[in-house]
């Protein structure tokens, strides 16, 4: 008997590890789309050559481990990247453009909130159908999987943010490794350098790495789990907490305007903020108004109904 409780157990053991990898999946879930039609108009692309880059960076996001913590299935945090690809001067030499969108689910509701969308003007790289591509994170390697990985720690730093006070700042740092290790290596210094494009990825980790911006990571919080994530249950504090943190955005974009992380939090948040905020008491829905078209002077015709 006590054989075959033995024989048991180590079966049971077995099954769980053999199981681990569908309890406790990787962090994220990227959704990658490929989009090579102006390669095509210049007859400089292969369809399965593409196939085969799409699934590269599928892979490379999807079944990286990312952190130590362990996500259950459901608790993976659902990302997009669209990628344009626009010109290709050289076999497996590629230029083009990348939208990176992440998404969090908003407690005891169906609703799922864009957290963050970050536009790379500079996705330029290299890639061979059946060439292996070597990441080491403490020395650069090569350039897509360096783009990819900080793509990959931008989704955690706004995650993990977003559920606890800075808690994203392990990946802060990470990012900013990568960006370090990158700009002095690179060939393509554009995306990763300081005198870059000002919306570059040099320019995002340094916000986010600046003290001037210590209160828009803080205020992340405070909008999600003191905000958006009580929403059904008080929509009034929901309110309270969304007026709050566009005061504070202003008191940010008054030291440094045009940040890139302040932009790209209104290309993702501006119908949301909308539509959180139409609901508030006229008092509130000015005080809304006169924050966000200073702030966000773009989407002017959006919020114009706040001031009605």
């Amino acid at each position: 008997m006590e054989k075959g409780m033995k024989k048991l157990a180590a079966i049971f053991i077995l099954l769980l590890t053999l199981n681990a990898g569908s309890i406790f999946a990787q962090e994220l879930q990227f959704t990658v789309n490929l989009n090579y039609e102006q390669l095509v108009a210049q007859q400089k692309t292969d369809p399965q050559s593409m196939n085969q880059l799409q699934n590269y960076m599928n892979e490379f996001l999807n079944n990286t481990r990312w952190t130590n913590d362990q996500f259950a299935k459901e608790e993976k945090i659902k990302c997009k990247l669209n990628v344009n690809l626009t010109r290709s001067l050289a076999q497996g030499s590629y230029e083009g453009n990348a939208q990176l969108v992440v998404s969090r689910p908003v407690y005891n509701s169906n609703y799922e909130s864009v957290l963050f969308t970050y536009v790379d003007k500079n996705f330029t790289f290299t890639y061979l159908p059946n060439t292996q591509l070597y990441f080491n994170e403490n020395s650069y390697t090569e350039e897509l999987p360096y783009i990819l990985a900080f793509y990959a720690n931008v989704a955690l730093i706004f995650d993990y943010d977003s559920f606890s006070k800075m808690g994203g700042s392990p990946y802060v740092q990470r990012a900013f490794n990568l960006v370090n290790q990158a700009r002095n290596s690179s060939p393509n210094k554009r995306g990763w350098d300081s005198g870059g494009e000002s919306r570059n990825r040099y320019w995002l980790i340094e916000n986010l790495m600046s003290q001037q911006f210590t209160p828009f990571r803080e205020g992340m919080y405070k909008y999600y789990r003191q905000g958006l994530d009580v929403a059904t249950e008080n929509p009034v504090e929901t309110r309270a907490k969304v007026l709050e943190f566009l005061t504070t955005l202003k008191e940010v974009n008054q030291l440094r305007p045009a940040s890139v992380v302040i932009n790209s939090f209104f290309d993702a948040k501006s119908e949301e903020l909308f539509k959180i905020l139409i609901e508030a008491q006229p008092d509130e829905r000015a005080k809304a108004y006169t924050l966000l078209v200073s702030l966000d002077p773009t989407k002017t015709q959006l919020y114009q109904r706040l001031s009605l």
